[in-house]
């Protein structure tokens, strides 16, 4: 898949052309323009339109998008599908009318090259969702085969939790971590002593 962007690094900038189902037009977003506006980028790639587990994940995504939005991300989803096509399938699938975030094209592969889940073999992408800081920073990275989709749950999750750790970069979230949930100040004085505080 050669080399790729990884978790802890700044993305380069990235433009791919959309379908906005809110308006149901065409339009473009890059990296750049969501970075000056101060968002999370959350990218949730899939393998194609018209496909069987695909609508479900988008569909499950959409349920999140207020929840998303409120943490301040900008959710796109990406396929190697043009933006026409992307039309074409929102506007036959009734799993997607719900949908009211960016449907990004990458008919060249580019940006799922960049990401690491361009499938050669099938110029599809992979199951793969990732997390960028609104400084550009790659924070978090899930990539799945084609047959086992994501959850939506999880990955609100996981942005509320990356938003918490920059606004209070001296604390870390444990595992299923939720927000108002215990936090961890590591240090010294932590040291086998997790249980203790998170009060077990």
């Amino acid at each position: 898949m050669g080399e790729h962007v990884h978790v802890g690094e700044i993305v380069p900038n990235f433009e791919v052309e959309t379908f906005d189902p809110r308006k149901g037009d065409f339009g473009k977003v890059s990296l750049e323009s969501l970075k000056q506006a101060k968002k999370w980028t959350v990218l949730v790639f899939y393998p194609a339109d018209y496909t069987f587990v695909c609508p479900t994940e988008l569909a499950d995504v959409a349920e999140k998008h207020k929840d998303l939005a409120a943490a301040g991300a900008e959710v796109i989803s990406i396929s190697t599908d043009t933006k026409f096509v992307h039309l074409a399938w929102h506007r036959e699938e009734k799993l997607l009318k719900g949908l009211s975030f960016l449907m990004g094209a990458d008919p060249t592969g580019k940006v799922s090259r960049l990401f690491g889940v361009y499938d050669e073999a099938t110029g599809l992408a992979l199951r793969g969702t990732f997390v960028i800081s609104p400084e550009g920073k790659l924070v978090s990275s899930e990539v799945n085969f084609y047959n086992v989709g994501r959850s939506a749950a999880e990955l609100l999750r996981k942005v509320t939790a990356s938003v918490h750790c920059a606004a209070y970069p001296e604390e870390a979230c444990p595992a299923n971590w939720s927000k108002g949930g215990k936090t961890l100040k590591p240090g010294a004085g932590l040291v086998g002593r997790v249980a203790e505080a998170l009060g077990r």
